[in-house]
């Protein structure tokens, strides 16, 4: 159980880990770990994620492929545009009260179809499935203040929504807000470039900075 009582135990540490497995994906030099059979057995009898992945349902943002990680390491919840709801909130809970993981990441991405779909339906398009006016509701705002900050690219767009996102599940009197003030975990936000696989912090730290 090596692994289990040494994975990356700090918001930094885990930090690192994530930053240094992309920039393996992006050279082309992934190392593929925890990925073999004896890893398999370990984390079949128990998990502890070193960081729970909250991001958009894209296809092309598997979590575990462009951070270069396996079995056991991310506790991943996804939605298109990465759009919160309580079961959302529930599952990076878990995934920090429960399962202890010292950072949660918003992973956004460019080129989200979340965002161009709601950009559509603001312009007067018509939505081709009767639910997805529950995703246009929830990035709606973001689109707003990108309005009122004169950012009209999708890309920019994206980014604001990503940092939207973060504030929205640290808001004050939630479980993970009590856990980033404790400092027990942090929550970073992330911007995925989907032509060159690259992750860039977009919303640094939501810890409170010592003064």
């Amino acid at each position: 159980m090596a692994y289990l009582d040494h994975r990356p135990a700090t918001p930094a540490e885990a930090l690192d880990e994530l930053l240094a497995g992309n920039e393996r994906f992006v050279a082309g030099t992934r190392i593929h770990p925890h990925q073999d059979a004896e890893h398999r057995a370990v984390v079949a009898a128990a998990q502890r994620p070193f960081a729970v992945v909250f991001g958009c349902s894209d296809s092309r943002l598997a979590a575990e492929i462009i951070f270069d990680r396996g079995l056991g390491d991310l506790f991943v919840v996804r939605t298109a545009g990465h759009i919160v709801g309580p079961e959302v909130t529930a599952s990076i809970e878990y995934g920090v009260v429960v399962l202890g993981a010292p950072l949660v990441v918003v992973l956004g991405h460019d080129s989200c179809g979340a965002i161009q779909a709601t950009r559509a339906a603001r312009d007067g398009a018509r939505l081709p499935g009767r639910e997805l006016g529950a995703i246009v509701e929830r990035v709606t705002p973001s689109i707003e203040a990108a309005q009122a900050r004169q950012i009209t690219d999708d890309a920019g767009i994206a980014a604001l929504h990503t940092r939207h996102t973060v504030e929205m599940i640290t808001r004050s009197g939630t479980e993970l807000a009590d856990a980033v003030a404790a400092g027990r975990c942090d929550v970073v936000g992330m911007f995925y470039q989907l032509a060159d696989g690259r992750v860039s912090v977009t919303a640094p730290s939501a810890a409170p900075t010592g003064g």
